[in-house]
């Protein structure tokens, strides 16, 4: 065993290097694989990571149980045999009735954590099988990824309580204060129950991890916590500076594009045909439902490539000539993305390529970028055209840029900073009581 202390991860995505949840390699990259252990709710069979074993829990087999079909509910994964990367995307489904749930369980509605919490009411999660589990690893902490479900907190709150361990919250967006308006009654019961337990978990002893400045200080002032940023980072390679190329650019996107951004990234191939025909913006992304590619699928500028591997994504940005940044625009869009932090900004400062950012100033990676000076960040439709054409081709301010995203990773993205940062954290909160 090494010197860390034992931490149980209880999360939606089973963490690995190669999806969503990297962003934890911030904080346990150093950790040795017997001293994390996760349960996660996800359907996908997990991959080699950082975990010694995990514990998966779905849906589907809570469903199944709950209907009488079946008498255990977890499944354990051990390292040594994991594979070393997905197989595939499908959805663990069975039946018409599972598979209808999954349909439904796309679209976040109030409706669909009501009925998920209520597959998950009995807690037919708390086996023996889980105990034995739990009882062999004898947590001294629980790292809590925040999300809007309702048994990801309470597996959590089990976890902690069983042991009398402190609770590290991760909090990289802002699911309790998100209240919006409904003329659903399904809506007011989800958030009032939602509200409730999540003021549980942050009355257990604990602290928290939070993605950005903003999200912190919000929620340290109103819970009273005393929670550090511990900003992402990125194992992209600097590579030397270099001019953009004004004849040929290769400005690409790679990431989500929901939430408007699929409308943000129309606009820029728009402003690039407007500037020369012959300009594409690579877009990049997993996203399978058509309602969202088809804004641009094409559309002038834009060349849809669709899905490839992280590790592609990391060869693609780091041979760009500018790499993108974007939000939506829509109020209910910067509503979702007020505190968002994700990977893009520490990608995209590592990578020594030139930066665009386009999207409102109230969200956060939009304002976070405008306070780090190292690219151009556009917030309106107006003055598009001119800050891309001013980003290809002013080669000083290209050097400029390129000088400052440098000194911007290494203050706040730095891998070795970042994870010093966050294991004194565990430190003081499990050895002293006090993050």
């Amino acid at each position: 065993m090494g010197q860390h202390h034992r931490v149980l991860i209880v999360g939606t995505i089973p963490y690995n290097k190669n999806t969503p949840s990297r962003a934890f390699d911030a904080y346990f990259h150093n950790w040795e694989k017997e001293n994390i252990r996760q349960v996660f709710s996800n359907t996908k069979t997990p991959v080699k990571g950082h975990c010694a074993s995990l514990y998966q829990i779905t849906d589907q087999r809570l469903l199944k149980r709950r209907l009488g079909k079946l008498s255990e509910v977890g499944v354990i994964y051990a390292y040594d045999d994991l594979p070393e990367d997905w197989k595939d995307n499908d959805l663990e489904v069975g039946s018409s009735f599972v598979s209808f749930l999954y349909r439904f369980g796309s679209k976040d509605t109030p409706l669909k954590y009501l009925l998920r919490k209520w597959v998950w009411k009995e807690k037919y999660w708390n086996t023996k099988q889980f105990r034995d589990w739990l009882d062999e690893f004898q947590p001294e902490c629980v790292f809590l990824a925040f999300s809007d479900d309702f048994f990801i907190p309470e597996i959590a709150l089990f976890a902690a309580a069983r042991y009398g361990v402190p609770i590290m919250s991760c909090i990289g967006d802002d699911y309790y204060f998100n209240d919006k308006f409904s003329l659903s009654p399904f809506y007011y019961i989800y958030r009032s129950k939602y509200k409730k337990l999540i003021r549980r978990v942050f009355a257990h002893k604990g602290s928290a991890i939070y993605i950005g400045d903003k999200i912190r200080d919000k929620y340290n002032k109103e819970f009273g916590l005393n929670g550090e940023t511990v900003y992402l980072t990125s194992d992209i390679q600097r590579r030397p500076f270099r001019p953009v190329d004004r004849a040929h650019p290769r400005i690409t996107y790679c990431g989500n594009i929901r939430l408007g951004r699929n409308e943000s990234l129309a606009e820029i191939g728009a402003a690039l045909v407007r500037i020369d025909p012959t300009y594409r913006l690579e877009v990049y992304s997993a996203e399978k439902n058509e309602e969202f590619i088809k804004v641009l699928r094409g559309k002038p500028g834009i060349d849809y490539k669709g899905a490839v591997p992280y590790r592609e994504v990391m060869q693609v940005m780091h041979d760009s000539d500018v790499v993108v940044i974007v939000e939506g625009f829509k109020p209910k869009d910067v509503k979702i993305t007020r505190y968002s932090l994700s990977t893009k900004a520490a990608d995209a400062m590592a990578t020594g390529a030139q930066i665009l950012v386009y999207g409102s100033l109230d969200c956060g990676v939009i304002e976070y970028m405008a306070s780090t000076g190292c690219a151009v960040v556009c917030s309106d439709k107006a003055s598009l055209e001119e800050n891309v054409r001013r980003l290809i081709e002013d080669t000083a301010l290209q050097e400029k840029l390129y000088e400052q995203s440098g000194k911007m990773s290494v203050e706040h993205h730095s891998k070795e900073r970042n994870l010093t940062l966050s294991e004194s954290m565990f430190d003081h909160l499990i050895e002293d009581g006090d993050a």
